[in-house]
């Protein structure tokens, strides 16, 4: 059986793709592809494209709290754990109170509220 289709990339909704890019191009060292008004597209399309969609009256989700559930979260390798997070929220990061598992993994929240979380998992 062929795949029925292709992956192309994820995108996040957000109030500000243009911002948003930056901040995701600083932590991936990928380029933008594409840029309108409404979306913003990193690298190329394939495993590695990240896309960010304008969304009116964008409302962040409130992790670790249940009131805005988060409907996704991205997991990035990083080599060396605090140095790693140290950085990241040097470009903009912020780090939630709450962490499950620190010593195996650090959750952070990107500007606009989306948490995705940094581990040595390869």
């Amino acid at each position: 059986m062929s795949a029925l289709a292709r992956y192309a990339g994820f995108s996040l909704d957000c109030a500000d793709p243009a911002a948003l890019a930056a901040f995701y191009g600083k932590l991936l060292d990928l380029e933008i592809s594409y840029t309108s008004d409404e979306f913003v597209f990193l690298g190329e399309m394939g495993p590695n494209g990240l896309g960010f969609a304008k969304v009116d009256k964008y409302v962040p989700p409130t992790w670790p709290s249940p009131d805005v559930p988060k409907q996704s979260h991205l997991e990035f390798s990083v080599d060396d754990l605090d140095a790693a997070e140290a950085a990241v929220l040097g470009i903009g990061a912020t780090k939630p109170e709450f962490q499950p598992q620190p010593d195996r993994w650090r959750v952070l929240l990107d500007p606009a509220g989306h948490p995705f979380c940094i581990s040595t998992a390869v």
